[in-house]
């Protein structure tokens, strides 16, 4: 039987990959897939008695979303972002990885050009091609920041968006202010949208600061920003995200949420209005720790400064290391995880195909089972690459 060429293409998700061999090797300790450690907060877990309450609630509801949770949503962008939804509409999702399927299908046709950072998010990767559509990557610089002018020479007439993931999945970057500034005016002037994803927004460190691009003046009508629930508020497995959309895009992006989902899960809706009663309080408290796991893998990784390169990572809970050695990196983590006990995401997957990379999460473990797993990797990586 005939199989979809187009789907051929489609590179095939490397944490599952990695999940056969872990499992085929118990006792491993991931660093691999990007999740918290930690679930929803209680108000989550009880907003969901209001669902139960009302038998409609087991119906189809809007296609874009509960007017309790759209309400929330707005105040949250108001008060935490400075983004204003005047001439812009909200749309709640099945997480930010289905608002950005949404974005690429409404704004492009087959042959049409989508501008990622390299390294890119490999999901984002994934739903250009599905699209029929280019990836046209641009790499950063050494410590993964934006490089504005080589993004501007990237744009061509097929060009129909420009991504940009600040905290940054896989670096853990930052992208500085003045920067998202200068792209979202390049998006303006060449008549493109500019792709903000923003599922990271709560992790930072060190007193730097996430900056929204939707919150410049007059931008509405060229920026789409992306967000979620599933990493701050320990919301992975309930799939709730958002968009906050140019007013032209909502019928586009209506039709297609319709045809693919109907609704975002009603139950999980509500819980997110629970959760964000409960505030970034909540995501800030059990942040500390993951700041604390932080601590102990810049302290490990310093040890092997000769071995590997960590460039600056001042957000999300990922580090993006560069082997010195030119390794195979499918082959450098199966070492790791069969003859040390311990996974992390190769970066080809990423699109790093030149070089040896290692990605590293440190959000979703424990403070103890972390340093385990961090003592691990760093002894593995002395013990493959050499002293």
């Amino acid at each position: 039987m005939y199989n979809s060429f187009r789907m051929q293409s489609v590179q095939s998700p490397i944490i599952p990959v990695v999940g056969e061999l872990i499992r085929a090797n118990p006792g491993t300790i991931s660093l691999g897939q990007g999740v918290a450690y930690y679930g929803p907060p209680p108000e989550a877990i009880g907003a969901i008695e209001t669902f139960l309450a009302d038998a409609e609630n087991h119906k189809y509801k809007l296609v874009q979303g509960i007017p309790e949770l759209l309400e929330a949503i707005q105040t949250k962008l108001t008060t935490e972002n400075n983004i204003s939804i005047e001439g812009s509409r909200i749309v709640v999702t099945a997480g930010a990885n289905m608002g950005f399927v949404n974005a690429v299908l409404a704004i492009t046709d087959p042959g049409d050009e989508i501008i990622l950072q390299l390294p890119y998010y490999f999901n984002h990767e994934m739903a250009v091609v599905i699209a029929d559509c280019k990836a046209v990557c641009v790499p950063t610089d050494d410590d993964y920041q934006l490089q504005v002018d080589a993004i501007a020479a990237a744009i061509t007439d097929r060009t129909r968006a420009i991504v940009t993931i600040s905290p940054n999945n896989p670096t853990g970057a930052v992208y500085r202010e003045s920067d998202l500034r200068k792209v979202n005016k390049l998006c303006r002037d060449n008549g493109i949208y500019h792709i903000s994803d923003e599922a990271y927004e709560y992790f930072t460190y060190d007193g730097v600061r996430h900056f929204s691009p939707g919150s410049i003046e007059d931008c509405a009508e060229h920026t789409i920003s992306l967000f979620s629930l599933s990493k701050a508020y320990g919301f992975a497995s309930w799939r709730i995200g958002w968009m906050v959309i140019p007013e032209h895009l909502f019928m586009p992006i209506r039709k297609i949420q319709d045809t693919i989902l109907i609704c975002p899960p009603v139950i999980s809706q509500w819980a997110a209005v629970g959760a964000m009663r409960a505030g970034v309080d909540y995501c800030r408290q059990k942040s500390q720790m993951t700041i604390e796991v932080r601590e102990i893998l810049l302290n490990e990784l310093n040890s092997i400064k000769n071995l590997v390169t960590v460039p600056r990572a001042d957000g999300a809970f990922y580090f993006l290391l560069r082997i010195h050695k030119d390794l195979d990196p499918m082959k450098l983590v199966r070492q790791l995880i069969e003859e040390h006990k311990v996974a992390v995401i190769p970066g080809m997957t990423f699109g790093m195909e030149n070089k040896c990379y290692l990605r590293v999460a440190y959000g979703a473990l424990q403070k103890k089972t972390a340093a385990e797993g961090i003592g691990r990797l760093v002894k593995g990586l002395k013990s493959i690459l050499g002293t």
